[in-house]
């Protein structure tokens, strides 16, 4: 068979589709959601295939969607429609199959059986063997420079298949419409599409195997990579050498400012740093990634969008965005820093529920009824006061009568709808 009947095949396209389902996501051009998918195909799929075949297949332009970055900036996305998406599915199964064997054993970005926490674990590897200089390398706009020309002639040399080379070339060349406006691409591949992952490792690939010739030690997640050597003057050279090959082999622009040589302790890669305890290095959530969080739930515990909705949508809410960061970061030494965390985090929730009980007989009612079932014995009088203190909320809700009765074990009770608050500190130690 030939590669493109492989992944025309009805085993394959029914894969994508089933993918591309459980994946969700927007529509795209041409408003199809995903939901209308399996009609559509048992409607079109041969002429879909006879197109492609054909070499008469022509992919839609994709939309152009932007999404925030923790810097402030916005990341472009092109969202490609719900059929490229399959076409697109089903060529990356394919060519996931030829080319994941042959990657880099230090590529773990956009592989199967691979994540960030092994790139961690591998980082770790060469900083304890003492590889203790660290090239931070940084690839400007990666996505948006990939040279169409350049990536086919790398994919031709495992790729024997004029049919599918046209095909990805077409996905490469669909264009982006933003405004209403379509604009072409000469250059790039939009990230947000199935296929955009595997070229991208295809064409870096490229980069590894340079760096593996050349004996050096690093670790690539995407396009962002690490080089570790030895010494400052070592990794001064090793810099030069290897922005220059980007530069004149692939065709990217490493960025001046963001490539450095730092130490581990100023590196920051995938959102971890470094510390050394003792004789060894271990990783931690970076400055950046902890005031993420902060900022994360900041943003759902504003005063005035929290009383107005129901308890159980906010602490549904926190509790994901919690437990996903906890679970992203949990490799790393952080016991202290979710101690911190956690006693804010219940600070603000401590705030917000004092500000719905609102008027004081209510407060004072509460937090008797609590203070009842718990071991504290507040007296009648410290109660009363800060029912009817005329302090603000956030210092009201501050004192160690407030602290002791919302604690943190009352807190993560269940009530009907609403869920428990997530103890950050007890979560990450289990």
């Amino acid at each position: 068979m030939k590669l493109i009947e492989v992944i025309l095949s009805d085993e394959n396209l029914k894969e994508a589709i089933k993918r591309v389902k459980s994946n969700s996501g927007v529509p795209g051009v041409d408003k199809m959601t995903v939901d209308e998918i399996d009609k559509y195909f048992e409607e079109n799929k041969e002429s879909i295939k006879s197109s492609i075949m054909e070499k008469k297949y022509k992919p839609q332009p994709v939309r152009r969607v932007y999404i925030p970055k923790p810097n402030g900036k916005k990341r472009p996305l092109g969202i490609p429609t719900v059929v490229d998406r399959v076409i697109q599915q089903a060529l990356a199964q394919v060519l996931t199959r030829i080319y994941d064997s042959k990657f880099s054993d230090n590529s773990f970005g956009f592989r199967p059986n691979r994540s960030a926490h092994d790139a961690m674990m591998r980082t770790l590897d060469y900083l304890n063997e003492g590889y203790e200089w660290v090239i931070d390398l940084d690839i400007e706009a990666y996505f948006d420079t990939v040279n169409h020309d350049k990536l086919i002639s790398i994919l031709r040399e495992n790729v024997n298949d004029s049919t599918t080379l046209h095909l990805i070339r077409k996905f490469l060349q669909a264009g982006i419409m933003e405004d209403g406006l379509i604009k072409p691409s000469t250059v790039g591949m939009p990230q947000g599409g199935p296929l955009s992952p595997i070229l991208s490792n295809i064409y870096l690939d490229k980069f590894d195997k340079e760096l593996e010739e050349r004996g050096l030690c690093f670790v690539r997640y995407a396009d962002d990579s690490n080089i570790f050597v030895k010494s400052e003057m070592s990794a001064n050279r090793v810099m030069k050498s290897v922005t220059s090959w980007l530069e004149r082999k692939l065709f990217l622009k490493v960025s001046a400012t963001k490539t450095k040589v730092v130490r581990p302790t100023n590196s920051n890669f995938l959102g971890f740093t470094y510390l050394k305890t003792g004789p060894k290095w271990e990783c931690k959530p970076s400055s950046k990634s902890k005031m993420s969080l902060y900022n994360k739930c900041r943003k759902e515990l504003v005063r005035r969008i929290y009383v107005a909705r129901p308890n159980s949508i906010t602490f549904t809410r926190i509790n994901q965005i919690v437990k996903g960061w906890i679970n992203y970061f949990r490799i790393g030494r952080m016991k202290v820093f979710m101690d911190e965390f956690g006693q804010w985090l219940r600070h603000k929730i401590r705030v917000i529920l004092i500000k719905q009980w609102k008027k004081p007989l209510r407060i004072y009612k509460n937090l008797q009824r609590l203070n009842e079932i718990l071991p504290y014995q507040f007296s009648d009088e410290q109660i009363y006061s800060v029912a009817n203190s005329r302090l603000g909320w956030y210092k009201r809700a501050n004192g160690n009568v407030v602290n002791f009765l919302l604690n943190a074990d009352i807190l993560a009770i269940r009530k009907e709808e609403r869920p428990g608050l997530v103890n950050p500190l007890e979560y990450y130690l289990r």
